[in-house]
């Protein structure tokens, strides 16, 4: 794994920004679930203390089905969900991969996870957020 780095990202309009300290070679999940195959999310989830919402908190609207634990955030602005809180894991927060800015991701692994049998597979995430 490399070192952590400070990664930027946002939305689309540039209302919501973010810091999220990560790897510059991230694994990320490409999910089939009902709404990660809608949105095309790829996800990079990491624990709460390596994210910190740098703007635009007011510009986020919220969206939750099923349990109501992940917390699905998009920019009142232009729609974009740049990250949310996952319900597999509360603890942390799931950046959305295409919403980072250029130039410090080295490389970028993409691996498949099975949300549509979430049930069955959602412990496999669990240590991406401590």
């Amino acid at each position: 794994m490399s070192e952590p780095v400070l990664h930027r990202g946002g939305c689309h309009c540039g209302a919501v920004r973010y810091t999220v300290r990560a790897p510059a070679r991230i694994t990320a999940q490409s999910c089939n679930c009902s709404m990660c195959a809608r949105t095309g999310f790829l996800h990079l989830i990491v624990p709460a203390a390596a994210f910190t919402l740098d703007a635009g908190g007011d510009m986020l609207s919220e969206y939750t089905f099923n349990t109501g634990v992940a917390k699905h955030r998009f920019c009142k602005r232009c729609g974009v969900k740049s990250f949310y809180v996952p319900r597999s894991n509360p603890d942390g927060y799931s950046i959305n991969v295409h919403c980072l800015d250029p130039g410090t991701v080295e490389a970028l692994t993409v691996e498949a996870f099975d949300g549509q049998n979430w049930e069955a597979n959602a412990a496999s995430l669990a240590h991406l957020s401590t």
